[in-house]
C-alpha cells in the first residue's frame, strides 16, 4: 500500500479543518518532509536538508540508524511480540533497563518506563508527592516539562497554559538565566540569588514542606537556558532541607547530547532522587524513562501504576539499540567535539552580526539569543522566524524557542561531521547577511 500524495495546500487546508488549531508549523512555506537518513532530511521535492534541530531533540544517533533497522526487522521477522505491557515478563524491557542503570547517576537503582517525557515527569511528580505526604511542587520559571496536566501546571511559558489549567500547589522560582539576570548581576557579582529564591519561596509561598522541585539541567523550550554549575548543589541541598525529592528533567539533555555522560546529571554530579528522559534516549521512537532511587519507589507499595505502552517490546529494542550506537560509535565525545567547534564558531558570528545576542548551552544543544539591540536586549523574535526561513532555503532546519521566541534552538543529531559544522556556520553567516539586509544591523 502506497501513501497517498498531496499537495502543500491540500495538507496545510485539512490541518487548519481538522487538526486542532494549537498544531502550529515551522516556516512561512511548511516543509512536507518525507525521507531520512543520518543527519539529513529531504521533502516531498527531493530537496536535502542538514537537520540542524535533531527532529526536535529526538534524534541521537541519526535517522533511520542500519542498526536499529535491523534490530526491528528482526523482532517483526522473528514473530516478536510488539504489545505485553509490565503485566507479562519482557526480556527487550529488563535488557533496556539494565543497559540504562549502568548509565544512571549512584544511587537511582529503579527504572520505570513511559511512552514520553511528559508522561515521565508526570509518574515523578506524582511519586514525590506520594513518597513526601506533601503536594508543593517548585519549579523555574521559563521552564517546560510537557504536555499533560501536571506537567503544564508547573510550565513556565504563558504561552502553554490553558485558561482551565489547573495551578494549584506549584510555586514558580526565578529561573537562573546568566544572559537575562532576573537580578541584574554580572557573572562576575553574581552571588547565586536565584539559587537562594528557591529557599525564599518555600517559605513564603509554601507550609514550609515541599514534595519536590522539578528543573531542567538545561532549559530547552525555554531557550537552552543554561545554568552556572554552581547553581545545583545550592538548589538540591534546599530542597532536601526542606523535606522534598529532586527531579532532574533530562528529556532533552539527555543521552549524551550535552557531550559529557549519557546523562547531564551525572555529569554535573546532581543530587537528585529521579531523573527523567525521552527524546534521543530512543532515537526518535515514543519512550520515556525514570530513574529513581529505592526509598522514593518503596513508598509506592501497595499502590498501583500501570502505563498501557511502557515498557513495550518495540519501543524497548530500539531504545537499547540507541543506548548501544551512543556508546560504540562514541557520540558522546563527537557531541562535545563538534558543539565545541558551533560554539566557537558562533563566537565568531556574534563579532560580525550584532543581532546574536548571546551563545549557549552544552555540547550539541545550543542555543543563540538574538536581539534587536545588545544595550537594551530587546528580543528579536521576527528576526528569528526570518533567520530559521533563510536557513531553510540554504539546506539548513533549525529551531527556535524562548518565552519570545527569539532563540534559535541548535541540536543536530550527534553524528554530525566537521564538514556538515562548516556547513552550518556558513549557512547562518550568509542568513545573518539577509538578515542585515532585511531588518537592518544591529550595533556591535
Amino acid at each position: 500500500m502506497t501513501t497517498k500524495t498531496r499537495s502543500n495546500e491540500e495538507m496545510i487546508a485539512f490541518r487548519k479543518n481538522h487538526f486542532l488549531p494549537t498544531a502550529s508549523l515551522y516556516h512561512k512555506e511548511p516543509l512536507h518532509l518525507t525521507k531520512a537518513q543520518g543527519q539529513y532530511v529531504w521533502d516531498a521535492q527531493g530537496k536535502k536538508y542538514l537537520d540542524g534541530i535533531g527532529g526536535i531533540v529526538c534524534i541521537s544517533a541519526g535517522h533511520n540508524h542500519p542498526r536499529i533497522k535491523k534490530a526491528l526487522a528482526a523482532a517483526l521477522e522473528r514473530d516478536q511480540i510488539q504489545h505485553t505491557s509490565t503485566l507479562y515478563l519482557s526480556d527487550p524491557a529488563i535488557d533496556a533497563a539494565e543497559a540504562l542503570l549502568e548509565e544512571a547517576p549512584a544511587g537511582l537503582d529503579r527504572v520505570a518506563f513511559t511512552n514520553s517525557g511528559s508522561e515521565a515527569n508526570e509518574l515523578a511528580i506524582m511519586a514525590a508527592r506520594h513518597a513526601t505526604g506533601e503536594t508543593a511542587v517548585l519549579n523555574l520559571r521559563h521552564s517546560y516539562h510537557g504536555g499533560t496536566s501536571g506537567t503544564l501546571a508547573n510550565c513556565g511559558h504563558h504561552t502553554w497554559r490553558f485558561k482551565s489549567q489547573p495551578v494549584m500547589n506549584t510555586v514558580s522560582v526565578q529561573e537562573p538565566n546568566c544572559y537575562r539576570c532576573p537580578y541584574q548581576k554580572t557573572k562576575e557579582s553574581c552571588a547565586l540569588e536565584c539559587a537562594k529564591d528557591v529557599e525564599r519561596a518555600i517559605q513564603t509561598a509554601t507550609n514550609g514542606k515541599i514534595a519536590a522541585m522539578i528543573v531542567e539541567p538545561v532549559m530547552g523550550v525555554g531557550g537552552f537556558i543554561t545554568p552556572p554549575e554552581e547553581y545545583f548543589p545550592v538548589v538540591t541541598k534546599t530542597v532536601h532541607n526542606y523535606g522534598g525529592k529532586y527531579i532532574s528533567d533530562e528529556v532533552q539533555t539527555g543521552a549524551g547530547r550535552c557531550g559529557g555522560n549519557f546523562l547531564l546529571t551525572k555529569e554535573l554530579k546532581i543530587d537528585a532522587d529521579m531523573v527523567t528522559m525521552a527524546k534521543g534516549f530512543g532515537n526518535g521512537a515514543a519512550v520515556g524513562g525514570v530513574l529513581m532511587k529505592s526509598d522514593t519507589a518503596e513508598k509506592m507499595t501497595g499502590r498501583l501504576y500501570f502505563n498501557t505502552f511502557g515498557a513495550d517490546p518495540h519501543q524497548m529494542i530500539q531504545a537499547k539499540e540507541t543506548m548501544a550506537i551512543i556508546k560504540d560509535e562514541k557520540l558522546v565525545a563527537n557531541s562535545r567535539e563538534m558543539g565545541k567547534l558551533l560554539v566557537d564558531g558562533m563566537l565568531e558570528l556574534q563579532k560580525r552580526f550584532g543581532v546574536i545576542g548571546d551563545v549557549r548551552g552544552r555540547g550539541l544543544l545550543l542555543g543563540m539569543e538574538l536581539v534587536k539591540d545588545r544595550a537594551t536586549k530587546a528580543y528579536a523574535t521576527d528576526e528569528a522566524v526570518r533567520f530559521m526561513d533563510e536557513c531553510k532555503d540554504r539546506g539548513l532546519l533549525l529551531g527556535k524557542g524562548g518565552l519570545m521566541g527569539n532563540v534559535v534552538r541548535i541540536a543536530p543529531p550527534m553524528n554530525i561531521t566537521r564538514d556538515d559544522v562548516k556547513f552550518m556556520l556558513e549557512t547562518m553567516a550568509d542568513a545573518f547577511t539577509a538578515i542585515e539586509k532585511a531588518f537592518g544591523k544591529v550595533a556591535l
